[in-house]
């Protein structure tokens, strides 16, 4: 009864959020036991968000929203390499940075748009953000302005942008947000084939560089981007697709307070069983049914 009471009191609110259909079928997912998280099926609606819902560091995470900017300023089209940027003396000599995730760039060399988009968000380059940071407005400081103007527009009310790559702790955001702009960011056919390939490489050098997101083509995983520090913890927004569904899905601070690797493999290990329990689910539920069950995780919010 009482689990029927609170399906109901859910299936309300979904039904009372403009475009968000109430959920059908026995949606119980594996949430998190720290952190955040919050999961949405495309043409379902949303499956819960769960956790403590105040701002955090989201690490690399940040790169979506630069990505998202940088290609709303210079769209691009399936196939296309856009334009030639130039890398600059401050992203080459990042390159041997040891105190974050950076890419070898050379100097004077000139690289396309959408390989340096690869190189930010496949192996996630934090002196490549920054670059196109550059590029694009002439310093960091400039664009990070636009960014924290597009997730205004995008009703990101909780995240707060200080940099381009997530390297700053001070750059933090929701899980309710981030699967706002994932989203938004999906739309765009470049980026989702941006974040769709398991490796890239920096032109003229055969080292291949391997996407940090290991749970690409497992349950349906076609993207989009991990993140993690010590402050922030592991962090990781998915997307995948089942039964021409596309799940979005965000958790947001595990194990944070240990070790960058130790948080990333955390948000992984949680990502992985949440998007195989969102697949099993997609898979069982029938094309059409009655109102079923939604069992929210510890500390939901119940949206």
């Amino acid at each position: 009864m009482r689990r029927s009471l609170m399906f109901l009191l859910l299936a309300g609110v979904l039904s009372g959020c403009s475009g968000t259909p109430s959920v059908t079928g026995d949606a119980s997912l594996p949430w998190p036991s720290e952190g955040q998280a919050a999961v949405e099926v495309e043409d379902v609606g949303s499956l819960g968000v769960t956790g403590d819902p105040r701002p955090v560091p989201i690490a690399s995470v940040t790169k979506v929203m630069t990505a998202y900017v940088i290609l709303r300023r210079h769209p691009l089209r399936p196939g296309d390499d856009g334009p030639l940027i130039t890398v600059d003396r401050t992203a080459a000599e990042e390159s041997f940075s040891r105190l974050e995730s950076t890419v070898p760039l050379t100097q004077g060399r000139t690289v396309p748009l959408r390989r340096l988009l690869e190189l930010m968000m496949v192996p996630s380059g934090n002196n490549v953000a920054r670059l196109l940071a550059r590029w694009d407005s002439g310093s960091q400081e400039r664009f990070v302005a636009r960014m924290n103007a597009a997730a205004r527009r995008l009703g990101m009310t909780g995240s707060t942008y200080t940099g381009a790559s997530g390297n700053e702790d001070t750059t933090v955001s929701t899980a309710a947000d981030q699967l706002r702009l994932a989203r938004e960011a999906m739309r765009d056919p470049v980026l989702r084939a941006v974040v769709a390939q398991t490796d890239t490489s920096v032109p003229g050098d055969a080292r291949r560089l391997h996407n940090t997101n290991t749970l690409l083509n497992r349950h349906g995983v076609i993207g989009i981007k991990t993140g993690s520090g010590t402050a922030a913890g592991g962090n990781l927004m998915w997307a995948s697709r089942v039964r021409g569904h596309l799940v979005l899905g965000v958790i947001l601070g595990q194990a944070a307070h240990t070790d960058p690797a130790s948080a990333k493999a955390a948000a992984l290990e949680a990502g992985g069983r949440m998007s195989a329990a969102v697949e099993r689910w997609l898979l069982d539920r029938p094309a059409t049914g009655g109102q079923a069950q939604v069992t929210d995780g510890p500390g939901s919010t119940g949206r």
